[in-house]
């Protein structure tokens, strides 16, 4: 039963965002785990990070997320979820994973305040180690790709509705 759809992807690269408005085109229900996440713990992302650590936090989000179990849904986890192995094999058997992809620059620009959003940074690690070190798992767990460098919104929804209607 692979009939839900995961997006991965970089901070700032509109999982969310084209998730929602991919749910509506298709009929399908919209999670966004981050949220999942916050409510299961009583605390926003940054906080949990703060509090637990880098590796307490990713075994919470690999907890959340490997609980996931829904039909005909467009599911968008946080950009972290790749580090997650139980999580990741489970999305591969419930779904097709798209990785929506976008150029260092692009995230870079979108990107105000990394810590702000959650984003898990090892100390002493760059916005730019850490986009290295994402996107080879981004691409090893991906079914499809999509790089949106250079596409409107409705472009990158287009490009992801035709993808998946091969």
């Amino acid at each position: 039963m692979k009939d839900n759809i995961i997006f991965i992807g970089m901070p700032a690269v509109g999982k969310s965002t084209v998730g929602v408005i991919t749910a509506k085109r298709l009929g399908y229900r919209f999670i966004d785990t981050d949220i999942l996440i916050q409510e299961e713990e009583g605390k926003l992302l940054k906080d949990i990070i703060r509090e637990k650590g880098i590796e307490g936090f990713l075994e919470v989000e690999d907890r959340v997320n490997a609980r996931v179990y829904t039909k005909r849904t467009v599911i968008s986890p946080g950009g972290s979820v790749i580090y997650c192995e139980n999580a990741m094999k489970h999305y591969k058997e419930i779904g097709k994973v798209v990785y929506l992809k976008a150029s260092y620059e692009t995230i870079s620009r979108r990107l105000n305040n990394v810590r702000n959003r959650g984003v898990i940074l090892k100390n002493g690690q760059t916005l730019q180690e850490l986009y290295d070190e994402r996107t080879a798992l981004f691409e090893k767990y991906a079914d499809v790709t999509i790089c949106e460098d250079g596409l409107r919104l409705e472009d990158t929804i287009q490009k992801v509705l035709d993808e998946l209607a091969e």
